[in-house]
């Protein structure tokens, strides 16, 4: 539990300025509204009191603002703490202190900073924020600023319609600070470099590009497939004495199969306890095989799959309660269908039809739902005991575009509660979906270009994503999800990032690329 807050606070220490920016330029923008709306009302010569400025009552005012309320930080000392709109998961918030001096620093920046933007944004969630009485006190410093000075920090505040590249990264296979600013001091500087970062922890070389990879349910491994058509299974190293000026070794190969299929590897998955492994190829077959963790070989006669007429690009398993087996399923391209298959029989024994194009990716987060998310532009939601689709979406990379007509989806994931969805697409979108109340929460791109990978961390609390950018960026889910989004790259490749997967239990990932190499990324302990 302490490793797991460590980890946790490392990474708010990462995010923490971004943040302060977010709050200071959405207080800014609001209280440059509220003085907009009063010289509105002197204008006209309305009656005092009848303004928006000129009420002592909270409920009139700005939310943001009547959410700035006098707190006591842990070490006694008062500051102005911004309260965030409650989560979609109480449980997962976290209090978030905000220093005076720091407040200040922020202020004066902002104050000093160029262009001017203005600050905007597009929220649908009406009911979301927190509610306060009329006993709460509210305290505020008046700016007469409608527009907001934006810092110029080399991080990407992702948000429907922006621009520009994140942070830059770290590791062996990277290169930067990863939180740099354009101009400041060198002690502000310095500052930001000491921040803490993920390192290239160990790196596997083939000769082809690695196209998948994906860590055991226990941890303890990870399995690699590549078009060279060669799988490996590799050892998870002991992380305890990781240091900053670590060098990245070669990691540790356990079983290796060459020729394991005739083509390349596009996918492979791990069963729910760890005992099957399914690899899918671009030569239009699945291989199920049992998997031994403590010996870390095959047991049995592998079966083979051969159902599909075209590249299969996805696989997943599914636990089937009803009769404690497991369900492969299985997708890509050809007749674009969905093929479901007994594991313990090795018998497909049902094909869902619906997408009009290639099926690219698919997720599950437990019981016996799924989604799929294709080349037409669709994510489908699936159950398997109403034996079809019970919901399609289309992202819409491009809400306030009246032409947008959305775009491929090559990845998508689902958080751990089942409300949240987030689809990655060839437009270099992400765009986050809220499954229970069916409407699309916002789009934003943290990459330059196409987003083949999504994944939302243990806890949720952030996103991974890889993009043909041949950059990973973690995005910052704490906090109102209508909001720009703060993202920073956290790891980087030579070439195209083609998958990025967490570790089940610990604050690291691995990722996979075009490269030629498979990377393990994790923080440095203390």
């Amino acid at each position: 539990m302490e490793k797991a807050n460590w980890q946790l606070s490392q990474l708010d220490a990462m995010f923490h300025d971004v943040r302060q920016w977010n709050k200071l330029k959405h207080l800014r923008q609001e209280l440059g509204h509220c003085h907009a709306h009063v010289d509105a009302h002197r204008r006209l010569s309305l009656p005092t009191g009848q303004g928006i400025g000129q009420t002592s009552r909270r409920d009139s005012l700005p939310n943001s603002l009547a959410k700035f309320l006098v707190t006591t930080r842990r070490d006694g000392r008062r500051c102005s703490l911004p309260i965030l709109p409650a989560r979609r998961d109480s449980k997962m918030a976290r209090d978030l202190t905000l220093d005076s001096t720091a407040a200040s620093a922020a202020a004066a920046a902002a104050a000093a900073a160029s262009p001017y933007r203005k600050f905007s944004r597009d929220s649908i969630d009406d009911d979301g924020g927190a509610h306060l009485d009329n006993s709460d006190s509210v305290i505020f410093e008046e700016d007469e600023d409608e527009y907001v000075k934006e810092p110029q920090l080399s991080t990407q505040n992702g948000s429907a319609g922006s621009s520009g590249d994140p942070a830059s990264g770290s590791g062996s296979l990277g290169s930067g600070p990863l939180l740099a600013t354009s101009s400041g001091s060198s002690a502000e500087q310095q500052a930001m470099a000491n921040k803490p970062r993920f390192i290239s922890v160990n790196s596997l070389e083939d000769v082809q590009a690695v196209r998948c990879a994906e860590f055991h349910p226990t941890g303890r491994l990870y399995a690699v497939g590549s078009n060279s058509k060669t799988l490996r299974i590799c050892s998870y190293p002991k992380l305890s004495d990781l240091s900053e000026d670590h060098t990245t070794q070669a990691s540790t190969v356990l079983f290796k199969r060459t020729k394991h299929h005739k083509g390349s590897i596009y996918c492979l998955a791990w069963s729910p306890a760890g005992d099957l492994i399914a690899t899918g190829s671009n030569d239009k077959t699945v291989k199920l095989m049992r998997f031994n963790p403590d010996t870390c070989n095959m047991e049995g006669p592998e079966v083979e799959l051969a159902m599909h007429d075209g590249t299969v690009r996805d696989v997943c398993f599914i636990e089937d309660m009803s009769n404690k087996s497991s369900l492969l399923v299985s997708a890509g391209a050809g007749d674009c269908k969905i093929y479901v298959t007994d594991c313990a029989s090795g018998t497909p024994f049902q094909a869902l039809s619906g997408h009009s194009g290639h099926v690219l990716s698919l997720y599950t987060w437990g019981g016996a739902m799924f989604i799929s998310g294709s080349q037409d532009k669709t994510v489908r939601m699936w159950d398997l005991r109403t034996r079809g689709c019970v919901n399609m979406i289309t992202p819409l990379t491009s809400p306030s575009s009246p032409v947008n007509k959305g775009s491929a989806v090559a990845s998508v994931a689902v958080d751990p509660s089942g409300r949240l969805m987030v689809s990655g697409h060839e437009d270099s979108t992400c765009v986050l979906y809220d499954i229970r109340g069916n409407r699309t929460i916002q789009s934003f791109k943290p990459h330059t270009s196409d987003v083949r990978s999504v994944r939302f961390s243990p806890s949720a609390y952030y996103l991974l994503t890889g993009g043909y950018d041949n950059k990973l960026v973690l995005t910052d889910l704490q906090g109102d999800l209508t909001m720009s989004l703060p993202s920073i790259v956290v790891a980087q490749h030579q070439d195209k990032v083609i998958s990025g997967r967490w570790h089940p239990n610990e604050f690291s990932f691995i990722s996979s690329s075009a490269d030629k190499t498979c990377a393990l990324w994790a923080l440095p302990p203390l």
